[in-house]
């Protein structure tokens, strides 16, 4: 299948095309000198391979790449993908207290 990642500034969205149909989606909100990462959601037909992580993997990627911000991932699934990956952890806003 031929995968096509893209940011959407206009909707504030990630999205993961799949041979033309949207698959997967992040949904962010601007936050200052943050973004947020407030829901990851894959298509039900597509779920159980992967695409929820290649999708959050593209769009940290992206943030690092092409802007200063840093993370806030207030969805579950994007706080449990950064655990998963310490590595990139680096990318998170820095809690206040």
């Amino acid at each position: 299948m031929e995968r096509e990642f893209a940011w959407e500034p206009d909707a504030e969205r990630y999205t993961m095309h799949l041979d033309g149909r949207l698959a997967s989606v992040i949904d962010t909100h601007r936050l200052g000198d943050a973004i947020s990462f407030s829901r990851v959601f894959t298509a039900p037909p597509f779920r159980g391979h992967g695409y929820a992580s290649d999708i959050v993997a593209w769009a940290v990627d992206h943030v690092e790449r092409t802007t200063d911000l840093r993370i806030v991932p207030t969805c579950w699934y994007a706080a449990a993908w950064f655990d998963r990956n310490p590595e990139r952890s680096g990318l998170l806003a820095r809690r206040a207290g």
